[in-house]
């Protein structure tokens, strides 16, 4: 073939770079830097815990995060945990109201500490997933807030979706135990209970966990319990194992893996 002089090869070049940006032209915009990547996508999966005096009780170390690490891999797992014990949900959602009366001034003071929390552990890194896992509701039983509980657990998990920009939010929740199903200590207890498994059953993205076989045994301090208010020792281990088995299958989308109906356990 014969050697093209200095003319054709700048006539070439001409043409290649006028299809490079034909085709420049044609693809499609880039995505925008704040858009979520899509579920089980590239990135690291960040699952947040948070509640009360149950939640406060789990150790991650001793069962949740081992099995997250074991099915994503310990360089792409972020835990984060922030529990209060004894604490309403209004302390997290911060646009609750009672059922009668003006909502309380201090709402949402405990969600921005959590906020803070995930918003330093995860900055700079993108994101495959975020789970949020609850473990709360035993407070509003007891002040009897159970009417308007749904409510404030929906408005919550749409909270924490909108302000980290997820709208594939994971959620997993901890229903109440079997601790006072006649309702004799915490006047609206399987109310509460009963609406954390309609809000579970009712998102897209959400399962709940069964407790009611954690609170008998022996607890942290060696006394045997029994449908008490908090678990055993070990219940908090199990309890550990079945919210990580229940936000793996979410992320996996895997098939739904939500305990029996609730009613097959209620007096």
């Amino acid at each position: 073939m014969r050697a093209i002089g200095k003319r054709g090869l700048a006539l070439w070049c001409t043409m290649i770079r006028t299809l490079i940006a034909a085709l420049v032209i044609g693809l499609p915009p880039a995505a925008n830097a704040l858009d979520p990547p899509p579920s089980g996508g590239e990135g690291k999966h960040l699952f947040i815990l948070s509640g009360q005096s149950n939640m406060a009780g789990l150790r991650p170390p001793e069962s949740f995060t081992p099995a997250v690490v074991a099915a994503f891999g310990k360089s792409e797992v972020i835990v984060v945990k922030d529990a209060h014990g004894g604490q309403p949900i209004r302390r997290w959602y911060k646009k609750w109201k009672p059922a009668k009366g003006d909502p309380p001034k201090n709402n949402g003071d405990l969600y921005l500490r959590l906020l803070t929390k995930v918003q330093t552990a995860t900055r700079g890194v993108k994101l495959a997933s975020v789970t949020f896992v609850w473990m709360q509701g035993e407070r509003d039983a007891r002040e009897r807030h159970g009417a308007v509980y749904a409510d404030s657990l929906k408005g919550l998990l749409q909270q924490v979706g909108d302000d980290l920009q997820r709208p594939d939010l994971n959620v997993v929740i901890g229903r109440l135990s079997d601790f006072d199903l006649a309702n004799k200590r915490y006047g609206h207890w399987t109310m509460v209970r009963e609406n954390q498994v309609a809000v579970a059953t009712s998102h897209p993205r959400a399962g709940w966990v069964d407790t009611d076989d954690l609170n008998d045994g022996r607890n942290r301090k060696g006394k045997i319990i029994k449908n008490d208010l908090h678990y055993s020792a070990e219940g908090y281990k199990e309890l550990g194992k079945r919210f990580a088995a229940r936000a793996i299958g979410l992320i996996r989308g895997d098939s739904d893996e939500s305990p029996a109906d609730p009613k097959e356990t209620s007096p």
